[in-house]
């Protein structure tokens, strides 16, 4: 998201503890900034990502819920190959060896859920800051109502750091031997 145009920005820049009304303000204020399926939970990081990074990259790198990154040519590939959905951001990473690659942060938003089925015991969601303490299931299953027509990868919006693909993503990756990635087939109903 681009805050340029928010003179508050500064307030965003060093993350901190605050008191709740005081943390909902400051989410409020963002919130037109961002695409609404967004969460803007405690500890939610603004800009791009920033870094020291070492080593080498895959094409499509998944090193974190919170860091999906990706070649520039590899993310060319993907949408070349009919994949739906896919935005990359620049980085700001700062590499100690030579000829440092440039890498792009994916985007990848929270759509679709869980089916009830697997999660029956589950608490409500906090009705204050959106936070769900639940653990995620051992067996998962999709609901099949929730998922998205419109992207080929995205987040659960219960579970923000675990990561869905269709078919169509999971045959692509494979079949540009971005080897790197693992799948697991779940099922949907």
């Amino acid at each position: 998201m681009d805050m340029s145009a928010l003179p508050e920005r500064g307030e965003y820049e060093a993350p901190r503890p605050e008191p709740f009304d005081e943390f909902t303000r400051l989410r409020e204020r963002v919130r037109p900034l961002v695409p609404p399926e967004s969460p803007l939970l405690p500890g939610t990081k603004f800009g791009p990502l920033v870094g020291t990074a070492t080593g080498t990259f895959s094409p499509l790198f998944f090193y974190y819920a919170e860091m999906p990154l990706v070649h520039p040519e590899a993310l060319d590939r993907l949408r070349d190959a009919g994949v739906r959905g896919l935005r990359g951001f620049r980085t700001e990473l700062r590499f100690r060896q030579g000829n440092p690659p440039e890498l792009l942060e994916l985007e990848i938003p929270p759509h679709g859920g869980l089916h009830p089925d697997c999660t029956p015991e589950r608490p409500p969601r906090c009705s204050k800051c959106d936070w769900d303490d639940f653990a995620f299931p051992e067996d998962p299953i999709l609901d099949a109502a929730s998922l998205p027509a419109h992207t080929d990868v995205f987040r659960l919006s219960d579970f923000e750091t675990i990561f869905i693909a269709t078919e169509r993503f999971v045959d692509t990756v494979r079949r540009l031997d971005f080897e790197e990635v693992d799948f697991r087939e779940l099922p949907v109903r």
